[in-house]
């Protein structure tokens, strides 16, 4: 049963999908997905090509945009959308630290959560094209992670597709999780430093709040117990178009004088919690690392071995000298685990796949070479999350794809540049550019 409503401009229906939980055992266990079909009003009772949207992550539901927000409104001209909630995500048999426990003890839940990668995401997706569209191929838009997923989904289905469209998330295609933070670390200091040049002000008010942290207990509203690598790893803003600045407001007010001396505010507290909180996409944390593994090599906290070979991301020896304080972004730790309420129940769990030594190859190169599909991909100069240069072999690696290499955007590109992102991409996949 579907229901369907109105916000300005469009007719939003809401779909479920069964899908099986393995697709290896199609008549085992099934699990349910959620998507959001949204149409232009003016186009409601047209036959409309389809348009999937792969949501980044992993671990995030599928934007809720309001009317004809961002990209939406390029695409409802010619397309009818379909916003998907990839399976653990947004309505989509959510995983999370409640739900987790149905499946057993932290053995069943990391066994469970080894199906929620991008291969698992691709095989869903023709199984509700098949039911939305009839059987015709669509086009898909992936952003970051969306955007591995749909390389994914020309390895394993490029017949279900019409053209692929990809923003920030072109994978390399054979890197290990230690290949990909050994580029992410130098990328991060170039963006802290890039911060710290527009806000010199700034290098003192994270030092002293680091200083603050390393002298007292700090623990969020939410339970959240707030230490310096947590505090540094607020430097994930830093790969979104307006993170420098928004980092700067949080930075300019974070501490008021209280009898015992000065304290970090509570609306201080209140904006790093929300920033800092997987509460709302546990996923993400949970197997952030394993959409890298793709062999018998296990992750194993990869992000946290790789920072030690980056000795000045250390927080305590760069406050005993007097140069600034380096952040991090994009990674996940041990100790996430230990200081997030949301995440303390499902540590173990997170050990287990960090351990595992199976996974399966998520691309198919080969294939990839010989690629048949219209294929364009926006691709960040110096993005945070996606090394450049990994992007850029990938697309050589794929036949036939088409990129638009900018540094007018950050991550974000396809929110913040709209219909002017998707225009251009479409433009690509169509030989118009």
């Amino acid at each position: 049963m579907s229901d369907s409503y109105r916000q300005p401009g469009v007719v939003l229906t809401d779909r479920r999908f069964t899908v099986p939980l393995d697709h290896a055992d199609p008549a085992g266990e099934t699990i349910e997905l959620y998507a959001r079909e949204v149409v232009a009003s003016d186009k409601a009772r047209q036959d409309l090509p389809w348009l999937v949207y792969l949501q980044g992550g992993p671990g995030f539901g599928a934007h809720r945009f309001v009317g004809r927000q961002a990209w939406l409104d390029r695409a409802l001209k010619e397309f009818r959308v379909l916003l998907l909630d990839q399976r653990g995500t947004g309505r989509s048999t959510p995983a999370n630290r409640q739900t987790l426990p149905l499946r057993g003890g932290p053995v069943e839940q990391a066994a469970y959560l080894t199906r929620f990668r991008a291969d698992s995401i691709v095989r869903d997706c023709e199984l509700v094209r098949r039911e939305v569209t009839g059987g015709a191929p669509w086009t898909v838009l992936g952003q970051s992670f969306g955007g591995f997923c749909t390389v994914t989904y020309l390895s394993l289905a490029p017949e279900g597709l019409a053209a692929a469209l990809i923003t920030g998330g072109l994978p390399s295609l054979d890197a290990h999780a230690d290949d990909v933070y050994r580029a992410a670390y130098p990328r991060m200091e170039r963006k802290t430093a890039a911060h710290y040049a527009r806000y010199p002000q700034d290098v003192g008010r994270a030092r002293r709040i680091a200083e603050h942290l390393l002298a007292h207990e700090v623990t969020l509203p939410n339970g959240y117990r707030l230490g310096v690598e947590a505090f540094q790893s607020l430097g994930i803003l830093l790969g979104g178009s307006e993170g420098s600045h928004r980092l700067h407001f949080l930075l300019e007010d974070a501490f008021v004088p209280t009898p015992g001396g000065p304290a970090l505010s509570d609306a201080f507290q209140e904006e790093v919690q929300g920033l800092l909180s997987y509460a709302s996409h546990p996923l993400y944390a949970l197997v952030h690392e394993s959409i890298y593994g793709q062999d018998e090599r296990p992750t194993a906290w990869s992000a946290e071995r790789v920072r030690a070979e980056f000795p000045q991301f250390d927080a305590a020896k760069a406050l005993a000298g007097d140069g600034p304080l380096p952040l991090t972004g994009e990674t996940v730790h041990p100790w996430t685990f230990d200081r997030d309420p949301a995440l303390r129940p499902l540590r173990e769990t997170a050990e287990l796949l960090a351990a595992r030594t199976d996974w399966t190859p998520l691309y198919d190169p080969a294939r990839l070479a010989v690629n048949e599909v219209p294929v364009a991909a926006a691709v960040y100069h110096d993005d945070l999350y996606v090394d450049t240069a990994h992007s850029l072999r990938t697309a050589h690696a794929v036949r036939g794809l088409r990129t638009w290499v900018t540094d007018e955007f950050e991550h974000d590109g396809v929110r913040a540049g709209g219909p002017r992102v998707l225009d251009r991409l479409l433009a690509l996949t169509r030989d118009e550019i």
